[in-house]
């Protein structure tokens, strides 16, 4: 396959890895075939659909280093469906009676576009296999490469996806600020709530790297500075069983001892709790163009907050969000090592004509390939039965009960 042009896109929600990716990307096609022109469509598939695009210079060429320093993303994201014609029309991106993948099928073969790469979640490669699939089946041959980036690490069947590791990494600095404030007041609760709609992955780490710094740092108990204190006393996730009582009552012994409790909540433990509630109440639950709940909405935290502050007693309760604070941070050693291995083989995959989203297959022994795009889904749980959560519960005091199957 002669590749003449490429594309770039990024979309769905900020991970720390999408700057550096982008990047990535221009420097490999540079290095291997400086002639390869390359574009940048603006805001995602919005970009795509409306036809704003960046066209990347010899000057962006020499200054595509420079993105591996911060988090966001240069080029612009969005939540765009374009099997959702509704939203689409209603945002203004297609006219009515339009068909969105149309829309963006003849935009690119009216940008001469011979690669396209997308980088985002589930929800954005998905929406990539439906634009391949529309140009397969339409008589217009491009490639596709994804590349899988969720601080949610929930990805089907990725072992890891991009910017999951930092985004731990600065959730437990965010949690170490906070938890900090455990005596400004007696009797304190303060929640840390975490992203993570359907899996708790990136609250579990959180946890972890935090308990990480607890350990590295010298304490001064005659002075009333204790490692009891700052520590975490509760993490709940979706993939979790959660018995509110059972978990007050522990929850208030440790209120009684230490005078604080912190909890570390999944935003979408509880979720389905949440939305019958409002819906009972006769209240409209907002969702974005995905179907997906709006969580900001909602306020996980705050529900949870409200539940366990009567049963512990609380005197002040302080919830705090570190999701935005992690999401759009620059990628850290580890990653920018992962986000080159994929973005190098994401142009290999792309030059050759192979099609995928590129990550560690784990239904192929952890084998970094291009998966076919047709096995690619969201919402993987968490396993609750690795060792190193299950040392974080047993230290913590709190029972691990694997959540029972959703009913169908």
């Amino acid at each position: 396959m002669s590749v003449r042009r490429v594309a770039l896109l990024t979309a769905g929600g900020f991970a720390p890895c999408l700057s550096s990716a982008v990047g990535g990307l221009i420097e490999r096609y540079t290095e291997l075939d400086p002639s390869i022109e390359i574009i940048a469509y603006q805001y995602g598939y919005h970009g795509l659909l409306t036809g704003t695009k960046i066209v990347v210079d010899d000057e962006g060429r020499k200054q595509a280093g420079i993105l591996h320093r911060f988090g966001g993303s240069p080029i612009g994201n969005s939540r765009v469906k374009l099997t959702n014609a509704a939203d689409c029309v209603k945002r203004g991106l297609v006219e009515e009676g339009e068909n969105p993948l149309e829309v963006a099928a003849e935009r690119l073969k009216a940008d001469g576009v011979d690669v396209l790469h997308t980088i985002g979640g589930d929800d954005t490669n998905t929406t990539a296999a439906d634009l391949a699939a529309y140009l397969h089946d339409n008589g217009y041959e491009l490639t596709v490469v994804g590349l899988p980036k969720t601080i949610d690490n929930d990805v089907v069947p990725i072992k890891q996806s991009l910017g999951a590791w930092t985004a731990a990494e600065e959730a437990a600095g965010f949690a170490a600020n906070v938890i900090g404030e455990h005596r400004s007041g007696p009797r304190m609760l303060i929640v840390h709530e975490v992203m993570g709609r359907h899996c708790g992955w990136l609250t579990a780490a959180s946890a972890k790297e935090y308990r990480t710094w607890l350990d590295a740092q010298e304490w001064a108990p005659a002075l009333g500075l204790t490692r009891e204190r700052w520590d975490v006393h509760a993490v709940f996730l979706p993939e979790l069983e959660l018995d509110i009582d059972a978990e007050a009552a522990r929850l208030r012994g440790v209120m009684d001892e230490i005078g604080n409790v912190n909890i570390f909540l999944s935003e979408g433990a509880g979720m389905n709790e949440i939305v019958q509630q409002l819906e009972a109440a006769g209240e409209e639950v907002p969702r974005d163009p995905f179907g997906h709940v709006k969580l900001d909405t909602i306020n996980p935290g705050q529900w949870f907050a409200k539940q366990f502050a009567e049963k512990l007693g609380a005197e002040k309760v302080m919830v705090q969000k570190s999701g935005y604070y992690s999401r759009a941070a620059a990628a850290n050693a580890e990653d920018l090592r992962l986000i080159k291995s994929m973005t190098d083989l994401a142009v290999e995959c792309a030059l050759r004509g192979e099609a995928g989203v590129i990550g560690h297959d784990e239904e192929d022994g952890d084998r970094l390939k291009a998966i076919a795009f047709p096995r690619i889904a969201g919402g993987k749980a968490f396993d609750v039965s690795v060792p190193w959560f299950g040392e974080i519960l047993e230290g913590i005091g709190q029972p691990l009960v694997p959540a029972k199957p959703a009913a169908h």
